[in-house]
């Protein structure tokens, strides 16, 4: 089937990463994800719509935008800009009418060909580092018929391809997007199902199993723990992800350690957070965290 001109909100497409697999990539983010992560840096990618955000240090309150939009999605509260995501028709009207260019549009529809035409711009760069393209997100699994076209498209190029993903889709759609993908970047939140729940809106039990046969058919998968303030990273934690790992014949895993990058894009969005104020984590912070998988024999680095 030629799917040539669908398209698919991407919100942002970032070149020369370093972090997202080997060498130099171009990680593409798809807009839209399964799980409410309470600590997530990109909260604008949870819902697969386009959204609005508001730079409240821009804004002057000239009452431009509630103007110009035409669905009464935006009015004046405390003083100040209110954006109902709800009832925002995605007509963009408001931000072009912006005088101090105080919104912005987070998420725009892309072609597989559109996408493809970017990552090519610099595959020199991948073959010299042995690098590749990253699907992110958001979860790439919630639009699998493009994620699986746009993995081909980029693998008929030869490019190396690695995907960011939560894990959390149906076996029949997970196993059928990830046959085409190089590496997997599979995040863990927690190894307890009832802190899962807590921390990210959904049960672990469709990822576990997600992860459990990724590993078994000898894919190449890379687990990624992020580790956040007073969820996941107690010793009691530790050992609990050592115990999965085992079970799923994980042998390492990477450690992220909780920042605050994202913090600002919840205000823009109008939302609350949850770890507003709380530090962020360090290396140094997490030696003995990291131990713990080391003394069993994981091999655990950041």
């Amino acid at each position: 089937m030629d799917n040539t001109n669908e398209s698919c909100i991407i919100f942002n497409i970032q070149k020369f990463s370093l972090h997202d697999g080997p060498g130099i990539r171009t990680v593409v983010f798809f807009k839209g994800c399964p799980l409410t992560c309470k600590w997530c840096a990109n909260p604008e990618s949870q819902t697969s719509d386009i959204e609005i955000l508001k730079d409240g240090e821009k804004c002057t309150v000239c009452q431009t935008c509630v103007q110009n939009c035409k669905s009464g999605a935006i009015s004046i509260s405390g003083g100040a800009i209110q954006i109902d995501h709800a009832l925002c028709s995605q007509c963009l009207t408001c931000v072009s009418a912006c005088p101090q260019k105080a919104l912005t549009a987070e998420g725009r529809p892309r072609t597989v060909p559109e996408i493809v035409k970017i990552c090519l711009q610099d595959k020199e760069f991948y073959e010299e580092s042995e690098g590749g393209v990253t699907l992110s997100g958001g979860e790439a699994l919630m639009h699998p018929e493009f994620a699986l076209s746009l993995l081909k498209a980029l693998k008929e190029h030869g490019i190396h391809t690695a995907m960011e993903t939560t894990g959390y889709a149906s076996a029949e759609i997970f196993q059928r997007v990830t046959a085409c993908a190089d590496l997997l970047l599979f995040d863990v939140k927690h190894w307890n199902e009832e802190k899962h729940i807590e921390g990210t809106g959904v049960s672990n039990r469709v990822i576990l199993d997600n992860l459990r046969h990724a590993i078994a058919s000898g894919k190449n998968v890379l687990p990624r723990l992020p580790v956040i303030p007073g969820y996941n990273n107690s010793p009691e934690d530790a050992e609990g992800f050592v115990k999965l790992l085992k079970e799923t014949g994980a042998k390492q895993i990477q450690l992220l350690p909780f920042h605050q990058f994202g913090e600002r894009k919840y205000d823009m969005l109008g939302r609350p957070y949850s770890y507003a104020d709380v530090p962020a984590l360090h290396e140094k912070e997490l030696r003995e965290f990291q131990q713990i998988f080391i003394h069993h024999s994981i091999k655990a680095f950041f």
